[in-house]
């Protein structure tokens, strides 16, 4: 009778089932291990937590990812005891787990080093890139440790799967059998529902990836928590039905938070009619910047990375504490050129932010300004230059531009042509435009794999981290820039903005391990001839780049922006806004967070505000209409 019960379908599936988590849980000691330099060290008293949230998150994950094959195992009829049927279920298992769990969370265990999140749906934005399968095969041969352990983890799948069990019902004939089958097959449906929902009561909400926040105020240990396939599909058209929380009435909300913006009829200082080029600096973190942070670099014989971009800032308007508003590059280009702020979702892949906007570039346009957006990488790569035109650029400049007037043989091999080369087409591209003109530049070099050209691998400091000879390399290509174009009139009458997209995934402070520090970027604005000048000490963000040069260059027409004018706003609040598991607000005042799935209450004025952009925020991306 044990023999036979030992062999039923239901204990078949669970004894299969449970090697699924076994194997999830193995994957995250790998996760935990490969990434301890962010998650940190661990206490006893946080490891039952831990391991009860990842025990919810996993469950999730294992229905995700065999919904399928429990049906297929529980199907209440004779069918599923068919050798074709037996065969296509083996497969099922081994196909989807080797994909959906194994790949997946050993992806995710290189990918949580370079982004601090884990994979999501809204990644696969950006796997058209001819790029791809050379970043991928680059990614294999540096982890070949990872790749054997998806070898071993698919044959510890195909081995523990058992597939010559055979089993063998309770009751195998007549009336009793189907109705034995059809109340498990139900049921198991039914805890499945609770499984993805994360409980079975009427007040629980679907889990998200927040959630991992309930057992872990660290935000890295709550990525930890996480598996794939969850996150992928958890997220999967997560840009289709708007929800959120209306905390203030529509009379309420412009008075406590609005993104309309009507210009002063004074400024504080006037620069209309100036050329407008905006540099977004890959991974150009504040703690490369000895003016910056010098006490990182107190008792270091190298001091800082950026020597060259540090003299503009002590020459320009330097903001001290420029912090990003997300994590990752795509979060950084309607940060920047739009004032539109990115939280549980990038904006720009939402389908509602096609809606009606007049984002920078947009607005320059109508002001005269010929536009146009620059990125060494291939055209259409990773997104950026649709989404330039989306915010009104006219012109996209990209390595197949390069190539044609330059040859093909500055191509870095995995991103798109060295900044320094770029930078120098760049300056003869401006140098033939039409004044006043707009230009925004995506660099590149600074980023993983971390290498420079042949020739400064010997002359460019090694540094602490694996991007510091990156960015020496990017400093230096700027210093050339400078030296070869600064004596031209079009640069003489140039408004030229510098901005981290986010910090790099190589950190060396402690400080910049955890938040704010793991937002703090480089961000300074500079003019040749000594309009902008002095230093701005309280917080400020990518989302105020747009008003504050718009502010600049005499812009006199309502607009749409969540950010402010830095030199004009003073009655806007000075922060910088974010998500991660939470909605998260620095200021000058210490940090303000909340979580939009708790009940509506109303603290101070400040977080109230917070609370009404976010919910402005929410609403126009409901309505798809970003205008004033």
């Amino acid at each position: 009778m044990i023999s036979r019960l030992l062999h039923t379908p239901v204990v078949v599936l669970l004894g299969r089932l449970g090697l699924l988590y076994g194997v999830l849980m193995a994957l995250r000691v790998v996760f935990a291990v490969y990434n301890a330099s962010l998650l940190g060290s661990f206490s006893l008293g946080e490891a039952w937590p831990l391991l009860c949230g990842s025990l919810k998150f996993d469950t999730a994950s294992i229905i995700y990812a065999d919904g399928l094959f429990i049906i297929l195992s529980l199907f209440p009829l004779h069918l599923r005891e068919r050798m074709w049927w037996r065969k296509l279920k083996f497969g099922c298992f081994v196909v989807m787990n080797t994909l959906l769990v194994a790949a997946t969370n050993l992806a995710d265990t290189v990918y949580f080093h370079y982004t601090q999140k884990r994979f999501t749906a809204d990644e696969i934005f950006f796997a058209d890139n001819s790029n791809s399968a050379l970043l991928v095969g680059k990614f294999m041969t540096e982890n070949w440790y990872l790749v054997l352990l998806f070898v071993l983890t698919a044959w510890v799948l195909y081995k523990g799967y058992g597939r010559h069990i055979e089993e063998k019902p309770l009751v195998d004939k007549g009336r009793a059998y189907y109705v034995a089958s059809l109340a498990v097959f139900v049921l198991a449906c039914g805890l499945s529902v609770g499984a993805l929902r994360g409980g079975f009561t009427r007040m629980t909400r679907p889990i998200t990836l927040s959630n991992a926040t309930l057992y872990t105020p660290d935000s890295g240990k709550a990525n930890l928590i996480l598996s794939n396939p969850f996150c992928i599909l958890r997220t999967a058209g997560s840009g289709g039905k708007i929800r959120y929380q209306k905390y203030f009435d529509e009379k309420q909300l412009p008075a406590m938070f609005t993104p309309h913006h009507e210009p002063a009829d004074s400024v504080a200082v006037d620069l209309k009619g100036r050329n407008v080029v905006v540099f977004i600096m890959e991974s150009m973190s504040a703690e490369h910047s000895a003016h910056l942070c010098p006490e990182v670099y107190a008792d270091c014989a190298e001091k800082g990375f950026t020597p060259f971009l540090d003299s503009l800032m002590r020459e320009g308007l330097c903001f001290k504490r420029m912090y990003a508003n997300g994590t990752r590059s795509i979060q950084a280009m309607p940060s920047v050129l739009g004032s539109i702020p990115s939280f549980k979702v990038p904006f720009v892949l939402m389908a509602q932010s096609l809606g009606e906007s007049r984002q920078l570039p947009a607005m320059l346009h109508d002001m005269g300004y010929e536009t146009s957006f620059f990125c060494g990488s291939e055209a259409g790569s990773m997104g950026f230059g649709a989404y330039a035109r989306q915010a009104g650029v006219d012109r996209l400049v990209s390595r197949e531009d390069y190539e044609a007037k330059h040859g093909t043989n500055d191509f870095d091999g995995f991103w798109g042509i060295w900044d320094e080369k770029f930078l120098q087409f760049a300056g003869e591209e401006f140098s033939a435009m039409k004044q006043p003109f707009f230009a925004s530049m995506f660099t590149l070099s600074s980023h993983h794999p971390f290498v420079v050209p042949a020739e400064y691998e010997q002359v460019l400091p090694k540094g602490y981290t694996k991007i510091h000879k990156g960015v020496a390399y990017d400093d230096m290509a700027f210093r050339k820039f400078y030296e070869r174009f600064s004596k031209e009139e079009w640069f003489q009458n140039t408004i030229f903005t510098f901005v981290a997209d986010h910090v790099s995934s190589e950190k060396f402070a402690e400080k910049t391990k955890t938040y704010p520090g793991n937002y703090h970027i480089i961000g300074f604005m500079y003019t040749p001839d000594g309009s902008l000048r002095g230093e701005i000490e309280e917080v400020t963000q990518q989302l105020d780049i747009m008003p504050t040069l718009l502010g600049l260059i005499g812009n006199r027409e309502p607009y749409f922006a969540f950010g402010r004018d830095v030199l004009n706003e003073k009655e806007r609040p000075a922060w910088s806004v974010s998500y991660e598991g939470q909605f998260r607000a620095l200021t000058d005042r210490g940090e303000i967070s909340f979580d939009d799935e708790a009940p509506i209450a109303h603290t101070d004025s400040l977080s109230d505000r917070f609370k009404a952009l976010v919910q402005q925020y929410y609403q126009h991306i409901e309505r798809k209409n970003y205008l004033p």
